[in-house]
């Protein structure tokens, strides 16, 4: 988006590959030693030799995909309270939500690519993805029980509650990276594992197992792109050819809007659980990843290259991603949807999206970045053995 939608963590630093100053072998007593006037003088070391490694600077056109990816995720996490009875504003919701995850994703996929289990890396898969998932997974329980009046509500690590299955799947994708990396062909693969899932309702909601399959291939899509692919979507001709595609795109989500379940955008439920016949859950992932794939394509397309006044956002799009549902959810829960009946009209779903746009721009900011670090980005430096950042 979410690193993100995400990657959402900065990669590393590389370390500092100076060698070290070769050792003088250590003389026999027979031998002769040099006096020291005839010993050459230590070569003098350069500027360079003393700098350190220059940090890894972040790209500008990927911390644009980020925010811009949760921008549209927390806009359309608000609509779903106010779009009942507005067939534009669920058919806009529905093109959002083709693509807008599926793009935070690929980015994710992208980000992983050097994804090995080392200990470092294994470390920054703990504290940057496991932790959050832990610490939010357990708050947005308790917020729904005592905010939202829902006392028999589990605190539980294996059914993800609202937007926090994103980081148990971002998880579960990164572990496995080393086996897509290995493979031949992984997306068919992928993709192959995406439509059994879509035609398995035995599968069930532990660790929201569905979502994991049937969005994979986008996640392996990513592991699979080079920088020169985005540099080809970003040619003239794309973006020219990204603007019927999207109009295109809303005129048949107005067409489907009141004839289409939302559950197949959700990817969380086996074609059967939506009173389907079981073979459209193998047409219909395959038709959604098309779409979502080319949607993402004509997004990617019309993102900035350079650095904009959001771009340094981009660096904090997980806390965006993980505190706007609060947001979202406490404004259901407290009612104020059914005491302000005007926000679902057309002023109100205008209002809605630019203050949504606005409260998630503000919770990536980097002074709620350094306040939500301990969540985020822990250290747990005391978890882990010494010298497991250096191998």
């Amino acid at each position: 988006m979410f690193q993100a939608p995400s990657e959402f963590k900065r990669a590393p630093i590389p370390p500092e590959t100076r060698e070290s100053e070769p050792r003088h072998q250590r003389t026999t007593s027979t031998a002769v030693r040099t006096p020291p006037a005839a010993e050459a003088p230590a070569p003098a070391r350069s500027p360079a030799a003393e700098a350190p490694a220059p940090a890894k600077r972040r790209d500008a056109y990927f911390d644009n995909v980020k925010y811009l990816a949760i921008v549209l995720v927390a806009v359309a996490h608000a609509w779903e309270p106010v779009m009942d009875g507005s067939r534009a504003t669920r058919a806009l919701y529905m093109v959002v939500y083709s693509f807008h995850m599926p793009a935070f994703i690929l980015i994710s996929g992208y980000f992983s690519r050097s994804f090995d289990m080392s200990p470092a890396k294994v470390k920054r898969l703990v504290t940057g993805v496991a932790v959050p998932y832990v610490l939010f997974e357990t708050a947005y329980s308790l917020f729904k029980r005592y905010a939202g009046g829902s006392d028999d509500v589990p605190v539980t690590l294996l059914d993800p509650l609202f937007l926090t299955w994103f980081l148990i799947a971002l998880f579960i994708w990164r572990v496995t990276t080393p086996l897509w990396r290995s493979l031949r062909h992984p997306l068919p693969v992928a993709l192959t594992i995406a439509v059994l899932a879509s035609v398995t309702p035995g599968i069930g909601d532990d660790l929201d197992l569905q979502r994991v399959l049937q969005l994979l291939p986008f996640f392996v899509l990513g592991l699979l792109l080079k920088s020169e692919h985005f540099q080809l979507v970003r040619r003239r001709e794309v973006r020219l050819l990204a603007l019927p595609l999207f109009a295109g795109a809303l005129l048949f989500a107005y067409w489907a809007a009141p004839r289409m379940q939302l559950g197949w955008f959700y990817r969380s439920s086996a074609a059967q659980e939506l009173g389907a016949p079981w073979w459209s859950g193998a047409v219909m992932s395959l038709a959604m990843f098309g779409c979502a794939l080319l949607l993402t394509i004509g997004f990617l397309a019309w993102v900035p290259r350079r650095h904009m006044w959001f771009t340094v956002l981009g660096a904090g799009t997980i806390c965006g991603y993980l505190l706007h549902g609060f947001l979202v959810k406490g404004a259901g829960y407290f009612g104020l949807f059914d005491r302000y009946e005007w926000l679902t009209g057309p002023a109100g779903l205008v209002v809605v999206s630019l203050v949504a746009a606005a409260a998630v721009t503000l919770l990536c900011t980097p002074p709620v970045r350094r306040v939500l670090r301990f969540a985020t980005e822990p250290d747990l430096q005391w978890a882990f053995r010494r010298d497991t950042a250096k191998r």
